[in-house]
C-alpha cells in the first residue's frame, strides 16, 4: 500500500501536465458504465474526476449490462468503465475459489489475471461491497431480531412467514439464493418466492416496502440507495456466502500509458466510496431524482 501511495503522489503533479499535453493530440478516453443507477453514478464520477485532471473524455455512460460493457472494453470499443471485483470469478471461471471473498486478495487476483490475459488494468477498488443480499421490512426484521443471514435462516427454519421478491437470476444462479441457502442451511419453498421480470432491485425493494402479494423480503445489493427510504433492513452476510463486489475502474493498459494522470485522479475518489456513502449517493439519484452528473460534481467538490 505504501508503494502504491508513493507512486500516486509522484504522478499527481506530472500526470496533470502530461495529460494536458496529450490532450492536444491523443484520442479522448471513452468512459462507459453499466445501465443501472450505481453504474451511472460511478461513470459520472470518473468523467468528472478525469476532466479535473485535464484528461479528455467521451461520454458512453449507461451502455448496457455487464456482458455488453465488458465485451466493449475487450474489443476496444470503449476505454474505461467501473466493474466489480467479484465478477472476476465469472470472467475467469473461478467461481468456487474462496479468494473472491477476500477484498484485497480478490482485487489482486483479477488485477493480475486481466492484465496478463487481456491487457486490462484494475485500478484500486472502493471499500464498499455491492454484493447480492436480502433485505427485510423493518417492521418484520425488528420484532424478530433479524440482522444477519444466520438470524434469517433460524427464522425461516422456525416457520417464519417470509415471502421474497427476486429476479429469476437471483433465484436460479448458483452464486445467489442457492449460495445463501447452502451456506446458512435454509430452503425457501416455491410459494415463498415471487419472481419478478428483469434484475432491477428497484422493483424487488418496492414490492417488499409495499407488501405486494405478501412480500416482506427482497433481493437487494449492498449499496442500494432506496433501502433506508423504503424502511428496509439489509441482512448481513456474516458467513460470507457471497463474493465481495468492490467497485473499481477497469481500463486497457495502453490508455494508462497514454494518460498517466488517470490513476492518481481516480484513486482518491474510489477510496472515499464506502457502503454508507454509496447508499447515500445512489439514493439522491434513485429516490430524490437528482441527475447523476450533478450528484457526482457535488461529491467531488467536497472531496479533499
Amino acid at each position: 500500500m505504501t508503494i502504491r501511495l508513493t507512486r500516486r503522489a509522484a504522478l499527481a503533479g506530472a500526470g496533470s501536465i502530461a495529460a494536458a499535453r496529450l490532450a492536444r493530440g491523443a484520442a479522448p478516453v471513452r468512459v462507459a458504465s453499466k445501465i443501472d443507477t450505481e453504474g451511472s453514478l460511478l461513470g459520472a464520477l470518473i468523467l468528472a474526476a478525469l476532466s479535473r485532471r485535464g484528461v479528455p473524455t467521451e461520454d458512453k455512460l449507461q451502455l448496457g449490462p455487464t456482458r455488453i460493457v465488458r465485451e466493449a472494453l475487450l474489443s476496444g470499443a470503449i476505454d474505461l468503465y467501473p466493474e466489480y471485483t467479484g465478477n472476476g470469478a465469472f470472467f475467469f471461471h473461478q467461481e468456487n475459489d474462496p479468494v473472491w471473498k477476500d477484498r484485497a486478495a480478490g482485487w489482486q487476483r483479477v488485477h493480475d489475471l486481466d492484465l496478463k490475459q487481456n491487457g486490462v488494468m484494475w485500478l484500486p477498488c472502493a471499500p464498499a461491497n455491492n454484493a447480492w443480499a436480502i433485505a427485510m421490512r423493518q417492521d418484520v426484521a425488528g420484532p424478530n431480531h433479524l440482522t444477519t443471514m444466520q438470524d434469517f435462516a433460524r427464522w425461516v427454519n422456525g416457520g417464519g412467514a417470509v415471502k421474497l421478491a427476486a429476479s429469476a437470476e437471483f433465484v436460479e444462479s448458483p452464486a445467489a439464493l442457492p449460495a445463501f441457502q447452502a451456506e446458512y442451511g435454509f430452503k425457501l419453498r416455491e410459494g415463498q418466492i415471487v419472481t419478478l421480470a428483469g434484475g432491477n432491485t428497484a422493483a424487488t425493494l418496492r414490492a417488499a416496502a409495499e407488501g405486494t402479494s405478501g412480500v416482506n423480503a427482497a433481493m437487494a445489493y449492498g449499496t442500494d440507495g432506496a433501502l433506508a427510504a423504503l424502511s428496509l433492513a439489509l441482512l448481513a452476510d456474516d458467513r460470507h456466502a457471497e463474493p465481495i463486489y468492490a467497485p473499481a475502474p477497469t481500463l486497457r493498459k495502453s490508455v494508462v500509458d497514454t494518460y498517466p494522470a488517470i490513476e492518481p485522479a481516480l484513486a482518491p475518489v474510489f477510496a472515499a466510496l464506502d457502503e454508507t456513502t454509496l447508499q447515500h449517493l445512489n439514493a439522491r439519484i434513485a429516490v430524490e431524482g437528482e441527475d447523476p452528473k450533478a450528484v457526482a460534481a457535488s461529491f467531488l467538490a467536497k472531496l479533499k
